[in-house]
Order: C-alpha cells, then structure tokens, then sequence
C-alpha cells in the first residue's frame, strides 16, 4: 500500500514538472489535460482551439514536453504578428534574390524545427495563396525555399492555434477545407476561464508570488471580498487578463494586502469589446486617434495594433465591429478587408 501512494506521488510530481505554469484542477482543465497525455506520444496534428487569453501556447508546449520529440527544437511563429508579404521567407526560408532585399540565404522555421516541434499560432490568418504550400509540408513533409528550385525534406511534429471559427471560414471560402482537416487531426478546446471558477484562487496566488518576487514586494494577505469578486468576475480576456490585473494590484499593494484590481465603477474600464455603448463610442475614437497617428498603419511595430497593445486580427475585428471607417477624398468610406490586408503587408508588420 505504501508504495503504490509513493508512485502516485512520483507520477503526480512528474505530472507537475510536464504541466509547468498551467495552473489549476478543475474537471475543465483536467479534461484538456488528460487529452494532451493521449496525443503527446504520437506523432499526430494538434489544433488547440479558445478565446484569446486561455492559454494555447502552454497547451502547445506542453504537447512537446511531453513527447518524444521532447529534447528537440520547439519552434513557435505567430502568423498574424508576420507581414503577410513575408510569412512564406518566414516559415519555409529563401534563397539569396529571391526578391528585393533578399541579400543572403535565409532557413525556415520549418527547417529550424526538424526532428521537433513547430507551433503555428493564430494559423487562421495564414493567407489563401500560401494554404497549398503548407499542406503540402503537412503531407508531405516537403517543401522548396522561397526563389529556390531544391526540394527540402524535414520531419516536423505540427500544432497549431487559433481562436476563429475555421470551421466557418472554409464555408466563407476564407480557408481551405482540406488544409483545415489536415490541421485539425486532433482538436483540443481550451475552456475560458469562466468556465473553471474553481481555478481562479489558485491562479491569483501564483500570480500574486510571481509578481511579488520579480518586484520585491511582500503580498502576504487577499482581502475575501477581493478573492470573491475575482472568482464571480466574467473574464472575457481570459487568463491573460487575470494576471495583467494582478500584476497591477501588486504594484499598487500597501502593507501588505493585495487591493482588488476590479473597478468598482465600470467607467473606470475602457475596453474595446465592452457592451456599453458610451465605452463603444470612447473605444471608437480612441482607435480612429491611434490609426491616424499611424497613418492608418495596422500592423509593425509603430503600427495601431502595438499602440494599442493588441494583435492585428484582433484590431481588425474591433475595427469591422466597431464600423471604423476610413476618411478618403472627403468622404467616409468603409475599407474592404482586403484593403486592410494590403496596408498591413506593405507596413512591414
């Protein structure tokens, strides 16, 4: 009897270490959990779906943690943070000449994953034009470098994440349908976190000694009003949005107590998805402000989307939510998606 609670133990201490920082016990999460240990040892495709904020990239890396391939490169490339111009250089390389500033050989990220893991996050927003070439690596395991002729053969585990809806884009012919079968072998959907309220003392400690120890701060008590609001708070940022608000209470923490960084007046709060209309409208010019500044630059690191602090896909959502218009010859003119696509490319995201 003592051993069998001594290789529980060793196998729930194992379990830790392999799961590092995702944090909580819920039947929500222990469902994600328990699949990622069925499809980590094979060598299958994982499409890890959730709204923004719950987490994918630690699912992915935890996949890789686990699997064979464990001690090999882990490869991550956010497609919506790429120029679209560049994604194909970017994943599968080119050749010197390929095309205008290509001064020198440059390998793929596909390459650099070989014999490992490569994440493809937000894979939604890799364009139509490049879905074949992708495929034929998924299927194939095979690709040739931008402006090359040679056939270049590598042996990569894929994952990939997103938080659109594929299924509906392939109806809208937004994605091909047999690349979306092909990524999505084995799906794996994160739950938000409003999902799993059990989680959420547990998530606010961790956080609350992370941020305390990287700022030299001692938080040793959490008000139960605080901790109660929290864990009855909707989260529609998800995780992410959890610890940005408790890295701020710690900021603003005295003597000891974590203050609750939960506004009492929802005025307080400026967020683009928010349902009141008054915030719609202040959301509204604070982005119209900010696409002037850029000269209506979506992407790129002076680009709207980083001085806003938020993804390209996601600025463009806000913005069609928000019917942004753009001021051309005097008159308000909606942009096409496509127009959008073509400022972000030629903005050097």
């Amino acid at each position: 009897m003592g051993g069998f609670r001594m290789t529980q133990s060793r196998h729930q201490d194992d379990r830790s270490r392999q799961f590092d920082q995702i944090i909580g016990k819920s039947p929500a999460l222990e469902a994600v959990l328990e699949r990622i240990e069925r499809v980590a040892p094979t060598a299958s495709t994982v499409m890890i779906q959730g709204e923004t904020g719950t987490g994918k990239e630690l699912i992915a890396k935890a996949v890789h943690n686990i699997s064979p391939r464990y001690d090999r490169p882990f490869v991550k490339v956010n497609c919506a943070a790429v120029p679209l111009d560049l994604l194909e250089s970017e994943l599968f390389g080119h050749e010197r000449g390929a095309f205008t500033g290509a001064i020198s050989q440059k390998v793929g990220r596909f390459e650099l994953a070989h014999k490992g893991t490569i994440f493809l996050d937000e894979v939604g927003d890799i364009p139509l034009l490049l879905q074949p070439k992708l495929l034929r690596v998924l299927q194939e395991q095979e690709f040739e470098r931008l402006g090359g002729g040679e056939t270049h053969h590598v042996d990569v585990r894929v994952l990939a994440a997103t938080h659109q809806d594929l299924e509906q884009m392939v109806k809208q012919g937004e994605f091909r349908s047999d690349l979306y079968y092909r990524l999505n072998v084995f799906p794996v959907m994160l739950p938000p976190l409003r999902a799993r309220p059990e989680d959420i003392p547990a998530l606010v400690n961790y956080f609350v000694d992370l941020y305390s120890l990287q700022m030299g701060k001692r938080v040793e008590h959490i008000h139960e009003e605080t901790m109660s609001s929290l864990c009855s708070y909707n989260w529609p940022g998800n995780v992410r949005e959890l610890q940005n608000l408790i890295q701020r209470a710690v900021i603003l923490s005295n003597e000891g107590v974590l203050p609750n960084p939960l506004p009492s007046n929802r005025l307080e709060t400026v967020t683009v998805m928010s349902k009141s209309a008054a915030l719609k409208e202040v959301d509204r010019a604070l982005i119209l402000q900010t696409l002037e500044a850029s000269g209506w630059v979506i992407g790129g690191p002076e680009g709207a989307a980083a001085r806003l602090g938020l993804k390209r896909t996601t600025l463009l959502y806000k913005m069609k939510t928000l019917g942004i218009f753009r001021s051309t010859q005097n008159r308000r003119v909606r942009i096409p998606e496509a127009e959008l696509e073509s400022t972000e490319s030629s903005a050097g995201l």
